[in-house]
């Protein structure tokens, strides 16, 4: 049975989103989801925590995403689908789990577009004398557009910008090789002026940047060959890890830690100092970029997709499973989307801090719990479904060492993430019971799963 989700009736069976997207979009999908505001902003309050120790933070960082990613190479091949982390999770732990795990990533990606918006308005007022949260609403209004005008062309877009901030952030580390090597050893001594204790706080501010890339596992239903699937996820991890070591290496070399802050991306300052004004520019659309990517494919092409199945299966208003029938996307999720982003802007009008320490911290939350929930997944998918793994064209590499990595990673990384703000996870409750309640009173209780096979 499909969900009516048209206004003429016409049911979601008839239109299907468009198989389109090649291994390089996928790619530039998962580089340009790290999260723009995390890598560009801050990495400044990791360097502040940790000192010159923030570059071992930050690729410890990067490798144990990469782990992370390898844990669900073999549900993005078995089971590619929009819903991604909601599909797999259902299947093996049950009807509940699998909507917790599909709403918090949508959530997660949902709430912390708002402050990645705000970031590459401060990105923008660089050059553009006009108020940050203006520059913000005008840039994820455009997102949207381009979101709505259908996977291919919001996908090239993302396509373009990433391979351009690869390329600048490539050349700052090439070009400013000279610089970072003449600040070593002065400015990387003392090496950990706070200790262990400051190299482990920063690792979770390298989590938070990286963690986005699990977004291209969405696009399953979307690629046109799902072996691209964990092609992709292994080189855009790998991509981001050394492109951004390297480049931290090059701004600790090029000026002193203590003067590395929030205030302005660490890149940009080192940038102007070493090389000028005009390379801190360049640097500066590097950021554009690196937050635009991760609105353009995070917050609305990811979220959009996940709200896209759960309608589907009836368990989210029909109007999210609408696709329009012209650019097959998702319209009235993206728009949803678009409405909420421009209404935390406003919040962060009247309380920044709600926007900045509060909805990112959830963000945080609701992205260990989808984490979790999908390794979880993928050591009863081998356990449970044996003859079907050993079929995929993708299998997990030394898998007993992989699931431990991408298990410890994770706890670790959550552990330290919350240590210090032990008030996060109470006030997780706030939209976790209210879903629970959603999903008893609600979900629950439809006659049947009007699941539509793709």
């Amino acid at each position: 049975m499909a969900i009516d989700s048209r206004s003429d009736s016409q049911s979601v069976v008839e239109i299907q989103p468009l198989r389109n997207l090649t291994f390089w979009h996928i790619w530039a999908l998962g580089v340009g989801t790290v999260v723009g505001d995390g890598i560009f902003l801050l990495l400044g309050q990791a360097i502040q925590t940790a000192g010159p120790s923030s570059v071992v933070s930050l690729f410890i960082a990067g490798v144990l995403q990469l782990f992370l990613m390898l844990c669900l190479v073999e549900l993005a091949v078995g089971m590619p689908s929009a819903g991604a982390m909601e599909v797999w999770v259902e299947r093996f732990l049950g009807p509940w789990w699998g909507y917790l795990a599909g709403f918090s990533w949508a959530f997660a990606w949902v709430i912390v577009g708002g402050a990645i918006s705000i970031a590459l308005g401060r990105f923008l007022s660089y050059w553009i004398p006009v108020n940050e949260l203006i520059l913000a609403a005008l840039a994820m209004t455009v997102f949207a557009i381009l979101n709505i005008l259908g996977a291919l062309v919001a996908a090239s877009t993302q396509f373009w910008m990433t391979v351009g901030m690869v390329g600048l952030m490539a050349g700052l580390a090439i070009f400013g090789a000279p610089k970072a090597l003449a600040g070593i050893p002065e400015n990387f001594i003392p090496f950990m002026p706070f200790g262990w204790k400051g190299m482990l706080l920063a690792i979770p501010m390298g989590a938070y940047a990286y963690m986005g890339t699990a977004c291209l596992c969405t696009s399953g239903a979307e690629c046109k060959n799902v072996r691209d699937l964990p092609r992709a996820l292994i080189w855009a991890s790998i991509t981001f890890i050394i492109l951004f070591s390297c480049d931290q290496i090059f701004a600790l070399g090029a000026v002193h830690w203590e003067k590395l802050t929030m205030a302005e991306s660490p890149f940009v300052t080192a940038a102007e100092a070493a090389l000028g004004r005009v390379a801190g520019s360049i640097i500066n659309v590097a950021a554009v970029l690196a937050a635009a990517t991760c609105l353009l494919m995070g917050t609305f092409y990811s979220s959009s997709r996940i709200f896209y199945q759960e309608a589907r299966e009836g368990r989210m208003p029909a109007l999210f499973g609408y696709l329009h029938p012209r650019f097959r996307t998702p319209i009235w999720g993206i728009v949803v989307i678009w409405a909420v982003s421009i209404a935390i802007i406003v919040i962060a009008h009247y309380n920044p801090d709600l926007v900045y320490v509060t909805f990112t911290m959830q963000f945080l939350v609701a992205s260990f719990i989808a984490y979790g929930l999908s390794i979880a997944a993928a050591i009863l998918y081998r356990r449970r479904c044996p003859e079907e793994v050993t079929k995929l064209p993708y299998r997990m590499p030394v898998p007993w060492l992989v699931l431990t990595l991408g298990i410890g990673g994770t706890a670790v990384t959550a552990y330290f993430a919350f240590v210090g703000t032990p008030q996060t996870l109470p006030l997780a409750l706030v939209w976790i019971i209210p879903l629970y309640l959603w999903y008893r009173y609600r979900v629950s209780r439809l006659p049947v799963k009007t699941q539509v096979t793709a």
